[in-house]
């Protein structure tokens, strides 16, 4: 379900094994090409000389065949044109994913540990990451990218039909490019100040609040002065998987895949809900207080929370929760 609700499947069931194939293909061969060091590359597509080939296949005994080596493909050559150069300029992005891995839901051992599966699963993740940073050169890699990722991957692996789970991976990083696309400019600090970037959206989410509840804005805005970038970046930019239990994300994302006003839009419809389901701590509190408070979000029940989200009015003050 959620590969045809990201646009991974089309809609007719029937193109469903074709679309999947391709795509599959597609990925390894991306990781082929962009993951695989130079040597490996090489040598997984048989590019050895003829002479060397001969020399392997000869019975007689010798010196070895030296093979030629362009300077753009040598190990030491530091030119921007080496494609060993462009290799080893993600080691550090390579090392921070690693970093961030390890500290992806601590408490899962489906991510944590050291047992055979979660470092399978990890390694799986590394890859996506780290080819989506290499396909997104402005962007790459933006620590929280892995929490987002974290869900999508889950529900891949554990998918009960055992050709799927075995192409989590594939599959995972398509609808991981697909997720990101409605929200990528969130990643990029350059587009902070522009129409599509996050402080813009911050500003929409206040609006938001502004029109089903102006006193908790007030409130909010100008008594506490509690802004939005305080609390919602990293509800925003993680897509809230930081703040719920990992089985309430997973519903809370049902919610944002599934709904008809698009997956950023009622994401800010949620995040809205998260501060009308607070209100009467909000109102009493101070600037501090409400930091905490929504910096470090209680437990909710997350049925109660999806139905406030989908009652909120996008242009008027009409919501009210129930008493």
């Amino acid at each position: 379900m959620h590969k045809l609700l990201l646009g991974y499947l089309p809609a007719s069931h029937d193109l469903w094994e074709k679309e999947l194939a391709e795509n599959r293909f597609k990925y390894a061969k991306l990781k082929e090409e962009l993951l695989l060091s130079p040597s490996d590359f090489s040598r997984r597509n048989g590019e050895v000389s003829d002479t060397n080939k001969q020399c392997t296949d000869s019975d007689v005994d010798g010196p070895l065949e030296r093979h030629t080596i362009s300077d753009e493909d040598h190990p030491l050559k530091i030119g921007k044109a080496s494609v060993w150069h462009q290799f080893f300029q993600f080691t550090e992005i390579a090392e921070q994913i690693d970093r961030d891995l390890q500290r992806t839901h601590p408490d899962m051992k489906f991510f944590s540990g050291e047992s055979t599966p979660s470092r399978k699963n990890r390694e799986a993740m590394r890859n996506i990451l780290l080819l989506f940073a290499k396909l997104n050169p402005e962007i790459r890699y933006v620590q929280g990218m892995n929490e987002v990722l974290a869900p999508i991957y889950y529900i891949f692996s554990t998918d009960t039909d055992e050709q799927n789970a075995a192409n989590a991976e594939a599959d995972s990083f398509s609808c991981f490019v697909r997720l990101l696309s409605d929200s990528v400019d969130h990643f990029c600090q350059q587009l902070d100040n522009s129409s599509v970037g996050i402080l813009s959206t911050l500003s929409r989410l206040s609006e938001l609040l502004k029109a089903n509840d102006e006193e908790l804005w007030r409130h909010l805005e100008f008594t506490t002065k509690v802004k939005p970038q305080f609390y919602a970046f990293r509800w925003i930019t993680l897509l809230l998987t930081q703040e719920f239990d990992f089985q309430s994300v997973l519903r809370i994302w049902d919610t944002l895949l599934s709904n008809p006003f698009g997956i950023q839009e009622m994401l800010l419809r949620v995040c809205c809900a998260m501060l009308l389901c607070v209100k009467s701590r909000l109102l009493s509190g101070d600037f501090i207080a409400n930091l905490n408070l929504l910096q470090h979000y209680p437990e909710i029940n997350i049925e109660h929370l999806i139905q406030v989200a989908k009652d909120i009015s996008p242009h008027t003050s009409s919501f009210h929760l129930p008493l």
